[in-house]
């Protein structure tokens, strides 16, 4: 098990079903989790630098708060399409330029971005773009922050959530059956991929998307 002891860790979303997850990995490995709670928990773009210093002394910051409605690309208007942008892009550009100056150094940023950021899916057209540019946000921020700040991406597959099977049954059955893996993700899985990338074992990591999606999309989809 890796051993964050001692380590101070904001995990943005932490509310949701795949930020919980996370958050609860980072203390199962030592660390002290500060949580915030999803977008209505305060402005994160408006008041990202208030957020990052509930935390105090900062050693990795998980940016998971985001939305995934949808809405068909025909006729999605510029305000449906701006929320969603504002929401899993803006948000994550604020937290980070905010975080950078508290953070120490050798300190760890990972976003939160989906396979969709190169696989989009009907009705995701801005969420597939919001995630697409999460994942180049990502490679230009370490570019510029390092090589005091690593910044990485986590791009997860379909995760179990409850009540999606009865929900979504055909989409799941569907995903079981293309997933070398053969099952959903859990939230678990996507936080063990973010304290991975927050500790010492990944110090020369930095402006990588690590896919977590039980071998998906390695399956030919021709």
């Amino acid at each position: 098990m890796i051993d964050l002891s001692g380590k101070v860790v904001l995990v943005t979303g932490a509310d949701g079903n795949i930020g919980a997850g996370i958050a609860l990995r980072f203390e199962a490995a030592g660390a002290t989790v500060v949580r915030h709670l999803g977008l209505e928990d305060g402005d994160l773009r408006v008041d990202a630098a208030r957020v990052v210093s509930r935390a105090g002394r900062l050693h990795a910051v998980v940016n998971s708060a985001g939305v995934q409605p949808v809405e068909p690309l025909p006729g999605m208007t510029t305000a449906q399409w701006q929320s969603v942008v504002d929401s899993n892009l803006t948000t994550a550009f604020a937290v980070t330029q905010a975080a950078v100056e508290h953070l120490e150094d050798g300190g760890s940023i990972t976003h939160v971005a989906s396979i969709e950021g190169s696989h989009p899916a009907p009705g995701h057209a801005h969420y597939s773009a919001s995630k697409a540019a999460l994942i180049m946000h990502a490679r230009a921020a370490a570019l510029e922050y390092g090589p005091r700040v690593r910044v990485n991406t986590v791009s997860p597959g379909l995760v179990a959530r409850p009540g999606i099977e009865n929900e979504w049954p055909s989409g799941v059955a569907r995903w079981q059956a293309a997933a070398p893996l053969s099952r959903l993700g859990t939230p678990a899985d996507i936080g063990n991929a973010c304290v991975f990338l927050a500790s010492d074992l990944a110090t020369w990591i930095t402006g990588h998307d690590l896919v977590v999606d039980g071998g998906v999309t390695a399956r030919p989809t021709w």
